[in-house]
Parts: C-alpha cells; sequence; structure tokens
C-alpha cells in the first residue's frame, strides 16, 4: 500500500506530513514516558523482521495480484501503540529514502495509513478488546485477524480519500474503490493470520509480554535476549533469501490502480516539489527496487545476490533506525532516572 508521488498533490502532502509529524512527536513523548528501557532493541529487531517480511509478496489466488504484511498490529501487540507507530514509521521512511518503495510526498500519507490508522484505531479498538486480559490462542487469532482486517480497510479507505482529494490523477473515485476494499480484504486476512502466528510464538516463550500489552518493565527479570535474536535471524534469512522467491504480481494498490486506469504505474506530473523530491530520492535511493543501484537485470529481474545483499542492507538499516528513534525518545526518562538499557 505504499503510494507513490504521482497519485497526491502537494498540498495534500504537506498536509499529510504535518498529521504524521503530529503523530510523531506525541508517539516519542508518549514512548519516552514510560519507561520500558528493554523495549528500545526490541523495537530495532521486531522492526527488521517486519522491514523482511514486507518484502514477501505473496499472491492472492485468482486475482493476478500480491499482498505483503504491513506488521502494525504486529508491532502493536509486541511493542504497545506508540513504540509500534515510531518504529512502522521508521520502517516506511527507510523504505522510501534508501529503496524508493513510496514517494517522499507521499510519505506521510503511507505513515498515515499504515501505522496511525492501525496503531492508534485498530489496536486499541479492535485488537485488545477482543484479546482481553487473559490471552488464548483463539483470542489472538481472533484480535489478530480482526484487527489487521479493520486496519487494511480503512487504510486502503484512506488511500482512496487521499488520491481523491488530490485529484492529480483520472482514477474514477468509485471504482477505484471498489477494487481496493475487496483486494485489500484479501490481503488483510493473510496478515491476521500471518500476525496471529507470531503473536502465538511469543505468547508461548514470553507470556508477559502479551499480556501487558506490549510493556517490557526493564525491573523485570526476565531476559528479552532469546526473543531478540530470534527476530534478527529470521529478518536476515528472510530478507538474504526467502524473499527472492516473492510473488512478482502487481500488489493491492498497483492492482487497484491498473485496473481503475489502465496503467500500473501513473505518470508523476512534472517541475516543482515533484522533480525536487524525486532527484532528493534519487540521491538517496542506493537500492531502488531492492537491489542495488546499477546492477545488470536479467529478464526484469536484478542478480539474486544484489536483491539479497539489499535485503540484509535493509534489515540493519531499519534496525538501527527503530533502535536509534527508541533510544531518543528515552533520552529525557534515562536522564531524569538514571536508567541503563538492558537486553
Amino acid at each position: 500500500m505504499h503510494m507513490a508521488d504521482a497519485l497526491i498533490s502537494p498540498a495534500v502532502g504537506a498536509a499529510m506530513w504535518a498529521a504524521s509529524a503530529g503523530f510523531v512527536a506525541y508517539s516519542t513523548k508518549k514512548t519516552g514516558d514510560s519507561g520500558d528501557e528493554r523495549k528500545t532493541p526490541l523495537m530495532g529487531a521486531v522492526g527488521a523482521f517486519v522491514f523482511a517480511a514486507q518484502m514477501i509478496n505473496f499472491t492472492i489466488p485468482a486475482t493476478g495480484s500480491s499482498g505483503h504484511l504491513v506488521g502494525s498490529i504486529l508491532l502493536a501487540a509486541l511493542l504497545g501503540r506508540h513504540a509500534a507507530f515510531l518504529t512502522i514509521a521508521s520502517i516506511l521512511t527507510v523504505q522510501a529514502l534508501f529503496f524508493a518503495d513510496g514517494g517522499l510526498l507521499a510519505l506521510g500519507c503511507n505513515i498515515f495509513n499504515m501505522g496511525v490508522i492501525p496503531c492508534y484505531i485498530a489496536y486499541p479498538l479492535v485488537y485488545k478488546r477482543i484479546l482481553g486480559g487473559n490471552p488464548t490462542g483463539k483470542s489472538i487469532c481472533r484480535a489478530a485477524v480482526c484487527a489487521s482486517v479493520i486496519g487494511l480497510q480503512l487504510g486502503a479507505l484512506g488511500v482512496v480519500a487521499e488520491v481523491t482529494l488530490s485529484a492529480v490523477t483520472q482514477l474514477p473515485t468509485g471504482i477505484f474503490l471498489l477494487l481496493m476494499q475487496p483486494i485489500h480484504l484479501a490481503i488483510g486476512i493473510a496478515e491476521g493470520f500471518i500476525t496471529a502466528a507470531v503473536v502465538m510464538y511469543v505468547f508461548s516463550q514470553r507470556p508477559e509480554i502479551i499480556k501487558a500489552g506490549g510493556k517490557t518493565d526493564f525491573k523485570n527479570s526476565y531476559s528479552l535476549r532469546p526473543l531478540f535474536a530470534a527476530f534478527i535471524v529470521t529478518a536476515t534469512v528472510i530478507a538474504g533469501g526467502l524473499s527472492l522467491f516473492a510473488s512478482s504480481y502487481p500488489d493491492g494498490l498497483e492492482w487497484s490502480i491498473m485496473r481503475a486506469g489502465g496503467q500500473e504505474e501513473l505518470e508523476t506530473p512534472a517541475g516543482g516539489v515533484y522533480e525536487a523530491l524525486a532527484q532528493a530520492q534519487e540521491k538517496f535511493a542506493f537500492f531502488p527496487d531492492y537491489a542495488f543501484a546499477g546492477a545488470e537485470e536479467t529478464d526484469g529481474e536484478p542478480p539474486a545476490f544484489s536483491a539479497a545483499a539489499a535485503g540484509v542492507a535493509g534489515v540493519a538499516l531499519s534496525f538501527a533506525a527503530a533502535f536509534l528513534l527508541g533510544k531518543a525518545a528515552r533520552i529525557g526518562y534515562r536522564k531524569k532516572h538514571g536508567v541503563g538499557t538492558v537486553v
């Protein structure tokens, strides 16, 4: 659901940048106030896992489309909504800057649709209510699937609204909406089961985290090292190997654009802020389309080594971005209470 700049007007892009920046400031303060110092390295590890998981597009049967994990509900289940939002915002920023996945003008929209909506609407209003205070395998599965579906449905609706308000494309709103909602319903169901599987694994290892809604008080005696290692190793294996087998079908947004407008990719308006941001993105995007810049393609695909190395680099960048953002959020708390980081 990563939107390109071609879909968004500068006015809508600026407004969504402002809205998302406001949520970043709010979540940074709330994350810092929590005092959950050990959550910081876990933010990096789970963020790296979500980045890698997003590289695997799975085919939606009988549609000619594909989808991938968004990961915000998973992040919220493990980290709590505030730290989860900071983590997904850092992942989306890494993807836009270094992988040219999603436009810079549209970054505020992408953070809002894939971060604010799932973390601050679907998670507290759907996931937590269904999960209850005594989680079981069944309640985890129900909560994950329902929250993932609602989050993606609202996110897809947000995309349609932002495109319509921008009025820079010829996409017919009604048809675009009728295409976006069903395809993201299918993607949301798949995401829900993936999310449930990961949350149930964590529940089997550290039920305290799931029961506490992602809180990991540094005063508790249990270690997070096994979870940290599991997420880092899994992320590296996915990004460096399994991602090479991802579906080549267009994702839900690209599929909807192609069906509604007859083109998989729309032409970005020339000049002005579009050109300036495109040039800036080109300078930072060392791994465009998840391969090294300038890598020679064979049959439209980059060499496997280039794609695998770019994926592993993305895991490292995502870990660093989420970890450093978590550290920055807690600077004030650490100075006040003199608490060190314990994994």
